[in-house]
């Protein structure tokens, strides 16, 4: 499998979000994702889903809160949520998003990143930024419009650059504190404003681990809903300088075999997508 075969673990397909919405009608055909807090609800079952087949109207969850995901082909599917103060129903559990990669199929995973991040959406601008007055979502778009000064507003997204820095037959491999006992990863940074992704990756190698690096190469990209960010992956070659960390983002760094490799990030992630094309060869 190449890079640019692989689809990513939080890809939304086959799920399309075509407008105009469908008019919601939940005594009718449709799906449902619900959503508590920063956490999904999920059945006990073998094997367990995040997917309702019925509009889960006895738990009080509040019409005007739901939003609608996609299109499945005819099928719509919405996120609703549970309000904090009522009971999880039997026969269901709360979990994480993250925590769910191999208990369910990916595309179940990955519906259940974007219903929770959908609600978070609807939460954080239920008024507007600018003047305060409440907001309403349209129904041509994913966006809410205020009802006194017509701004739009857009879910967040918030792009990130993911770099794989080659040396020979060595990676490098860098530790932030943030990170589970013994894991490495690669680098990665937001983007800041004004910046094209080649500064990015120029910039963030630098402060972080303090070498310069060329060649850079497009590897692919993946949505990461925790909660906004857009992963875009990049292979480059090392063209300079020696690690120097900068104790901050960094604790320690270092270059790597592949039979010298530490713990490494979850399969989930396009950080181990990288670091599993170069093991292949396939960079």
């Amino acid at each position: 499998m190449t890079a640019m075969d692989r689809r990513p673990v939080f890809s939304l397909s086959p799920l399309s979000a075509r407008y105009p919405e469908p008019e919601l009608q939940p005594e009718k055909m449709g799906r449902w994702v619900v959503v508590q807090g920063n956490f999904v609800l999920v059945s006990k079952g073998d094997p367990p889903t995040v997917i309702l087949t019925h509009y889960p109207e006895s738990s009080g969850i509040d019409r005007d809160g739901i939003q609608y995901l996609g299109m499945a082909g005819a099928v719509p599917f919405y996120a609703a949520e549970l309000p904090a103060a009522v009971p999880v129903p039997e026969g269901y559990c709360l979990t994480g998003a993250r925590e769910l990669y191999g208990r369910c199929p990916d595309e179940e995973v990955a519906l259940a990143a974007y219903a929770l991040r959908i609600i978070d959406y609807d939460r954080s601008t239920r008024f507007c930024g600018r003047c305060g007055k409440k907001t309403r979502a349209l129904r041509t778009e994913r966006a809410k419009l205020c009802t006194d000064c017509n701004r739009i507003v857009y879910p967040r997204l918030s792009p990130a650059i993911i770099v794989l820095i080659r040396k020979g037959d060595q990676i490098l491999l860098a530790r932030s504190p943030r990170f589970p006992a013994g894991m490495y990863s690669v680098i990665a940074g937001f983007v800041e404003p004004g910046e094209c992704l080649e500064e990015t990756i120029h910039r963030e190698v630098s402060e972080e681990v303090g070498v310069e690096v060329k060649n850079i190469r497009y590897f692919g990209s993946e949505p990461w809903p925790f909660p906004d960010s857009l992963m875009i992956g990049f292979v480059v070659d090392h063209a300079g300088g020696e690690i120097a960390i900068d104790n901050k983002e960094i604790e320690d760094a270092g270059w790597f075999c592949c039979d010298t490799l530490p713990p490494l990030p979850s399969p989930m992630s396009i950080s181990r997508a990288l670091i599993e094309a170069w093991r292949r060869n396939d960079l």
